[in-house]
């Protein structure tokens, strides 16, 4: 335990207690730039898991996180939130945390060495060859994500994991080894401070970067979020604005055609097509709105 990174005492914070608050989070801020140097030395890594989950993505593979406590906590947070801004089916990015829902609001560490429970819920949902799993760990040592790394490995899935030490476990059974290290914490095993925050950035720039690349995003907008309330319909129908130059009421018009389909109002503006025509060359493009422009463009010019 005393040679893992993420176990070590912080020399930096070793009078912590006898430290106004002002130098506490003075301190703490200090520590937290190591987060970007740790990440900085991952990029290549972290650009490489992205590659894997598009390749097996478009070949209709699911990605499976796991993780107990914080890093657990980690990966469901980042999970939820791609349905409503990517439209993600909910049963294609899947996130466990040891202990299951319970564990998101209470303490319930002890669940950290289960391995059972994680292979059962994995088999439910049919895991297979095509899958990928994400192993969250800070330690890279926890039996509940080194089980769900090496049963997808024995099934010949795929795997990555991400965890705040060197040479662990994690990253010997894992295609792709994310290691951030980021040094001790301040508060020597607390991993919910710099490995947690490096943890939480690292599966934000990884599930973003999938999406980006999967034709969720024209620009850098949002163009398959869902329109679940007030406040997107308006999010949505500004972003047509700002990016067609047409007038509210016809951006409305066009979503009305559509049925709030921001990738269809997009392409009819910029393009002029019909909507069967929009439909189909987004078909034909995977749902990526700027290779569909460059398409229909090209029709119209060679007719």
């Amino acid at each position: 335990m005393a040679e893992r990174v993420t176990e070590q005492k912080n020399e930096h914070s070793i009078n912590i207690d006898e430290m106004e608050a002002l130098d506490i989070v003075n301190l703490m801020h200090q520590e937290d730039q190591r987060i970007h140097k740790g990440i900085e030395q991952a990029l290549q890594r972290i650009a490489d898991a992205v590659d894997l989950i598009v390749t097996k993505w478009r070949q209709s593979g699911r990605v499976f996180v796991a993780g107990a406590g914080t890093s657990g906590r980690v990966g469901v947070l980042d999970a939820v939130e791609l349905g409503p801004t990517f439209s993600v089916d909910p049963d294609r990015w899947i996130a466990f945390v040891a202990g299951g829902r319970q564990a998101m609001w209470e303490p319930l560490e002890q669940h950290e060495d289960s391995e059972t429970n994680l292979i059962n819920s994995l088999e439910q949902y049919n895991f297979n060859s095509k899958d990928v799993v994400i192993g969250i760990s800070a330690s890279g040592f926890t039996p509940y994500s080194v089980s769900a790394l090496t049963y997808a490995r024995d099934i010949g899935a795929s795997t990555i994991s991400i965890s705040c030490n060197h040479e662990t476990i994690s990253s010997e059974i894992s295609d792709v080894a994310i290691e951030l290290v980021v040094g001790p914490e301040i508060i020597r095993g607390s991993t919910r401070l710099k490995a947690g925050t490096a943890q939480k950035m690292v599966i934000n720039m990884i599930s973003t970067a999938v999406m980006v690349r999967l034709g969720k995003v024209y620009q850098n907008e949002m163009v398959d979020m869902q329109l679940v309330n007030k406040k997107l319909m308006k999010r949505a129908e500004t972003m047509l604005t700002d990016l067609t130059m047409l007038p509210e009421s016809e951006v409305q018009q066009l979503m009305m055609e559509t049925n709030q389909d921001i990738k269809l109002s997009l392409l009819i503006a910029k393009t002029g097509c019909d909507l069967p025509q929009a439909r189909d060359t987004l078909i034909q493009t995977s749902g990526h709105v700027k290779q569909a422009i460059q398409i229909l463009a090209q029709q119209n010019n060679n007719n």
